[in-house]
């Protein structure tokens, strides 16, 4: 009988399913993009390409790991390095050195770029000469044969002062054996003679040195970037592989498979780490959205239908056969409106994906991983989902006997129950104290416990609608009544009504809250950022290398301190750094300086608290930290801060300083040489200078300019804060998208929740036309009543946005919360419009119809 009930319900009244189908859709297609995004962080992998021909590959670890005491387990925490990690050259020996191992070759690269003299054609071949286009790659003599392909094809190997490059780029340039080439390297510009050419690996321009030539001017002598290693004839590489990491014993790791092309790319554990979090952290908050949307719009159809289960009762259906028929018609509609939502879905993660491509976020040889989990996750999710909302909303008509059941019907439900009541409260009580120790947290610790401040109120917030509507229309209803007979209508409704209101508003209060925090915690973010960049940059001139350059040439900062107007020259080299807070794991952004620290001041105002950066000098073993930074690690002036440098390397540098203008600039300053000696590029980034008193800056600029003709870019102050603020924009997309998929989802749910309420008020609104209310009042008491709804969704939501942020701000930022009013205001007013218009439009089809034919 339940299934007869179910399958003629859903045939006969398919508009009774209508709000209950598309919220289901739009759950399963926001489930499904984030669990596509979550299978992708966890399987991405890209084909190897320079390791294509070679089984086995050593290098070093490109995460630091952490193992950390949950409760009565340990559980071991990964972080994805800033800069590339490098092993020893001496353990190429070691690799060498064990059986089975036919070839163990060093593989090393670093960045070379040419000068800007012409090209030299075909007969000068002795002339200086340079390559245009992309930069070349500096490999030792040993590399060559690692990459397939990969040969000597005319002349020979070279000695110290010469190479061998490319045929490829040896055309370009109409250069030949015998030729010379002025490159500049990490560790200056030289020329080298060509003592030969050799086939590479299509669009790979290369340059190979003898292998002690390459260590001298690579900018990390010593440390190579992995070893290729070729078993001897009739080895199993998996076995050679096997007894390798046995015989290292942790000092590398091995590779085999496509686990070697994460070697070539080491940014792809970035990547997947990146995309394991969007899919794991924002699927969860999307997660739990979807089933606030479903189970309320699942409730509030469900109550819809309370005449009819009352007439049921009286018929004499058991509760039991109430219950299961609400099962089997979730279980007709859910898992269809899921597998439909699957593809949106698809197409969301696709395009959500394609974007963090194009903005090189993730590798481009990165596939997207379209599996059969996420789907089945999606439809099993709403499906449950319906089915427990169902089962929830059904209970008490079930429960009561029919003649109740038919008088609720009839006067609709009464206030909370005592559960539901009290429930409510403790989770507003947790969410207050969630604040309460976030306001007592510092750095990343205080952002983590947001989510659960937002979930907490959000939980609060649906379980204690009702009496969340029921107050706020008494405090607004003093201003409905003055507004008029539909106003006072609207409230008197409204009061009367509140648990269908409150089902209305609870989507406006999500979309307020999650975006709210998303949107602001970012804009507050990048507003300080900006303010720290503004305040603190202080230089004349900013000279940065020019684009498709690895970086300012070696002696460039030397070199612009003897330029004619300049008082002051400081390189820096950007960087990051791994620190432990509790038990996470987290970055900090970070500077080398080059040159003499004592010149900061006149470059950079940083806002010094205590110490002096002038202290950088005193050792290669020192620090300068963000006041922030230094409360998380919990360090002061000469105490040591527990680090890991940018290549995984352990450190506890002194503190020698600490300040308050670091978001922007940098949380960390280190002495140039010991960023150099671990950092992937061996070149300064940006170069900042101050000019004497009366010096001519246009003449400045050009003399900056000319230390590295067609090498150098040179900007001022402002030009520099623009170009930063267009990166921060760029950094905060993700958060944008984040939000504007909360939002578009929590937007349609909305929509679609007011269209069923109003729906649902054909015997209301037939009975005040029978009274003598004019279409026109009608259609003024629904605006007022979805202004209403907006004006309440929106006030709750900021208050719990304003609460979420405002402790993690001041903890990030030391500010409070930034609001720009062009992106409140128009988010107020598209909730606002929103509202309006999900109950206009049905409203207007209902008065379309004469009062007396509606039963």
């Amino acid at each position: 009988m339940s299934n007869g009930l179910a399958r003629a319900a859903v045939r006969f009244r398919p508009a009774s399913f209508a709000g209950t189908f598309l919220a289901l859709l739009f759950a399963s297609a926001i489930v499904t993009a984030c669990g596509v995004l979550l299978q992708t962080g966890l399987t991405a992998s890209v084909q190897p390409s320079r390791y294509a021909d070679v089984p086995v590959v050593v290098a070093a670890d490109q995460q630091v790991e952490l193992t950390v005491k949950r409760g009565e387990d340990r559980e071991t925490i990964a972080q994805p390095l800033p800069e590339r990690a490098r092993l020893d050259a001496g353990l190429t020996a070691t690799v060498a050195a064990l059986p089975g191992v036919a070839q163990a070759l060093p593989d090393s690269s670093f960045p070379l770029s040419t000068t800007t003299a012409p090209a030299t054609p075909p007969s000068s071949s002795s002339s200086s000469s340079s390559i245009n286009g992309p930069g070349l790659t500096g490999r030792g003599w040993s590399a060559l044969g690692i990459g397939p392909g990969e040969r000597l094809t005319e002349g020979r190997a070279p000695s110290d002062g010469e190479l061998v490059l490319d045929s490829a780029s040896a055309r370009a340039a109409h250069l030949s054996p015998g030729g010379t080439l002025t490159l500049t390297t990490p560790t200056g510009s030289a020329s080298y003679r060509i003592s030969g050419l050799a086939e590479a690996r299509p669009g790979s321009p290369t340059a190979w040195f003898s292998d002690r030539t390459a260590d001298r001017i690579s900018g990390h002598p010593g440390r190579i970037d992995a070893v290729a290693v070729r078993p001897a004839a009739g080895t199993d590489p998996r076995t050679l592989a096997d007894e390798l990491r046995h015989a290292l014993d942790g000092q590398a790791q091995v590779s085999t498979g496509q686990q070697r092309g994460t070697v070539e790319q080491p940014v792809l554990h970035e990547a997947k780490a990146m995309l394991t979090a969007l899919g794991a952290s924002f699927g969860g908050v999307a997660t739990m959205t979807a089933v606030f949307v479903v189970v309320s719009t699942v409730a509030l159809a469900t109550g819809q239908r309370a005449r009819e289960f009352a007439l049921l009762r009286t018929i004499g259906a058991t509760p039991r056969q109430i219950r299961r028929s609400i099962a089997a018609e979730a279980v007709l509609v859910a898992p269809l409106a899921a597998a439909i939502g699957v593809l949106p879905g698809l197409a969301l993660a696709r395009w959500w994906f394609g974007e963090l491509v194009a903005r090189g976020a993730v590798p481009s040889d990165v596939e997207l991983g379209v599996g059969p989990l996420p789907v089945l996750a999606a439809v099993v999710a709403c499906t449950v989902t319906a089915l427990a909302a169902g089962w929830f909303a059904a209970r008490r008509s079930a429960r009561m006997r029919p003649a109740q059941a038919l008088g609720e019907a009839n006067t609709g439900p009464g206030r909370p129950g005592r559960a539901r009541t009290v429930t409510g409260a403790v989770f507003t009580a947790g969410a207050v104290a969630f604040a309460v120790v976030a306001a007592n947290l510092t750095g990343a610790t205080a952002a983590n416990t947001a989510l659960g401040v937002v979930l907490c109120f959000l939980v609060a917030v649906a379980l204690l609608g009702p009496w969340l509507v029921r107050g706020a229309v008494g405090l607004l209803g003093v201003l409905l009544r003055a507004g008029g007979a539909p106003a006072s209508l609207a409230a008197d409704n409204a009061r009367a009504s509140s648990r269908r209101l409150a089902s209305a508003t609870v989507p406006i209060v999500m979309v307020t809250a999650f975006c709210g925090t998303l949107v602001f915690l970012q804009s507050s973010l990048q507003h300080t950022a900006a303010e720290h960049v503004r305040q603190g940059l202080t230089a004349d001139q900013v000279v940065t290398a020019q684009a498709g350059r690895p970086g300012l040439p070696a002696g460039t900062v030397e070199r612009a301190g003897q330029v004619p107007g300049v008082s002051a020259a400081v390189g820096l080299r950007p960087t990051g750094l791994v620190y432990q807070q509790s038990d996470m794991l987290a970055t900090a952004t970070a500077l080398g300086v080059d040159g003499d620290p004592a010149a900061l001041p006149a470059v950079l105002d940083l806002g010094v608290r205590s110490g002096s950066l002038a202290d950088l000098s005193r050792s290669p073993d020192t620090v300068a930290l963000d006041a922030t930074l230094a409360d998380s690690l919990g360090v002061r002036v000469g105490q040591r801060a527990p680090l890991w440098l940018g290549d995984g390397t352990k450190a506890e540098p002194t503190v020698v300083a600490t300040y308050s203008r670091g978001l922007g600039l940098g949380e960390a300053l280190l002495p140039g040489a010991t960023v150099a000696a671990h950092s992937s590029s061996a070149y300064p980034a940006q170069l900042l200078v101050a000019e004497a008193p009366g010096a001519d800056r246009a003449a400045t600029a050009r003399a900056l300019a000319e230390l590295a003709p067609g090498q150098l870019s040179v900007t001022d102050r402002q030009g520099y804060a623009a170009q930063a603020d267009r990166q921060r924009e760029l950094s905060g997309w993700a958060n944008n998208v984040m939000a504007a998929v909360l939002a578009g989802f929590a937007a349609l749910a909305a929509a679609n929740t007011l269209v069923m309420t109003v729906l649902d008020r054909r015997r209301e609104i037939a009975l005040l036309r029978l009274a003598g209310t004019t279409r026109r009042q009608v259609r003024a008491m629904l605006r007022w009543e979805a202004l209403l709804i907006a004006v309440i969704g929106l006030v709750t939501g900021a208050a719990i946005a304003w609460t979420t942020l405002t402790p993690i701000t001041r903890a990030l930022t030391s500010s409070t919360p930034h609001i720009p009013l062009g992106t409140a205001l128009p988010l107020a007013a598209g909730a606002a419009l929103l509202c309006l218009a999900a109950t206009a439009l049905p409203g207007r089809a209902l008065l379309r119809s004469h009062p007396t034919a509606t039963r």
